[in-house]
């Protein structure tokens, strides 16, 4: 099965449609459904019983969120039932962060070890990768049902995390439920390595929310914030899980660390980037077509122009800020590794990272990263298909706006 190019058209589920036509009616009689952030806070308020959201300065992030999501995203009924349900599970979760931290204040005195952050585009490898290195037997990513539920949730028993897991779950088979050809873009399991986005997006801080909706006020506000309070608020959620589930060491990685380099590096300035790179002209109408079926998730005006207009600028951002970052930190933070290099030998790829990051690699690791190159089968959910013509793009008008980055890496023409 191949994924879908009608993005104008977005794949509806019979239910799904009668939900939006009756909210559309009611919509249509004067009912307003819109998000308010006093309500939100309210509603994770009387879930919980507990009032304490720590510090209070993301109060502003979501505030601008909400408003560019009530005026900008035209959302339907379910997009914007998905929406409040999101932005008060992160509500929910900073009230639980507060609390456990309260009664184990012993993790913010936690040392992580070795940190690597995988930075790169989506078709880049970039989930092989994070795979392969999750492998070791020394160190972890943040799985999906983890980022979803960072710490305990009330009555649950110390060590079984199932309900945690079953919560992700069901999100995941409502993805699979909302858009299939999402999951072929984006295969997404909730108990393997997922993007750590997850954890920015509970500062109301992160790309999330223009990757999955129309929102450009909120993006234009985001790029001119200093994102260091959150990836402060970030490193502290990672202790905490650092703390459940001790290792020697982690592996994350999302895109939206391209943007803000500088400020992930203020708050791990031992880290070890993982730059993937592979021809452009691929990767970003792969990224543009990603962003396309999770928006037609949430909405009925899905406009491949605009998206390809927005992320054509920027990835370029993106990739400028990560050249700018190698200029003012070095390349000693950087170890790059090409898509198809990791592709023909990726054993070879994974002994460069951790000779980089001085982590051993036995005969064991070896084995287990083996057994996931065995074991990753392509296209599990379906071909994706993709044309850069879709989204107003054109191969000598990528190149033209990310030729530095290929000119960077010697990145080959694919």
């Amino acid at each position: 099965m191949e994924t879908s190019t009608d993005y104008v058209h977005p794949y509806r589920p019979r239910l799904v449609r009668f939900a939006n036509a009756i909210g559309k009616a009611l919509k249509d009689t004067g009912f307003s459904d819109g998000l308010q952030v006093d309500r939100l806070l309210a509603s994770a308020t009387r879930k919980t019983g507990l009032t304490d959201f720590g510090d209070e300065w993301f109060l502003e992030g979501l505030q601008k969120l909400v408003d560019s999501v009530n005026s900008e995203a035209r959302l339907t009924f379910t997009g914007r039932f998905i929406q409040r349900v999101r932005l008060q599970k992160a509500l929910i979760n900073r009230l639980y962060i507060e609390e456990f931290v309260k009664r184990h204040p012993e993790t913010i005195e936690v040392d992580l070890g070795t940190v690597l952050f995988i930075v790169g585009l989506q078709r880049t490898g970039t989930t092989t990768l994070h795979r392969l290195i999750n492998s070791h037997p020394d160190i972890q990513g943040l799985t999906a049902w983890e980022a979803l539920n960072p710490v305990p949730l009330p009555k649950e028993i110390p060590g079984d995390p199932r309900k945690r897991k079953l919560d992700t779950l069901r999100s995941e088979k409502a993805i699979r439920y909302l858009s299939p050809d999402f999951m072929a873009v984006h295969p997404i399991h909730h108990d393997q390595p997922e993007e750590d986005v997850l954890l920015l997006d509970l500062c109301f801080m992160s790309q999330a929310a223009e990757a999955t909706m129309h929102v450009p006020s909120y993006a234009s506000w985001l790029e001119e914030q200093d994102q260091t309070r959150a990836y402060e608020y970030f490193h502290r959620v990672l202790k905490i899980l650092h703390w459940l589930h001790p290792s020697k060491g982690w592996v994350l990685k999302t895109p939206h660390h391209m943007e803000y380099l500088s400020s992930l590096l203020k708050v791990f300035p031992n880290a070890t980037l993982i730059e993937t790179y592979r021809d452009p002209r691929k990767t970003l109408p792969s990224f543009c077509s990603m962003v396309a079926h999770a928006r037609g998730m949430m909405s009925d005006d899905v406009d491949p122009i605009e998206i390809g207009r927005h992320w054509g600028r920027k990835v370029e951002r993106m990739m400028d800020h990560v050249v700018q970052t190698r200029t003012t930190f070095g390349d000693d933070p950087f170890v790059a590794v090409s898509y198809y290099e990791l592709l023909e030998d990726p054993l070879s790829q994974l002994r460069r990272v951790y000779a980089k990051a001085a982590i051993p690699f036995d005969s064991l690791a070896e084995t287990r990263a083996k057994d996931i190159v065995a074991t990753s089968p392509k296209n599990r959910f379906g071909r994706h298909v993709y044309q850069a013509e879709s989204f107003g793009l054109t191969d000598d008008v990528i190149e033209e706006r990310l030729k530095f980055y290929r000119a960077l890496h010697s990145i080959p023409f694919e």
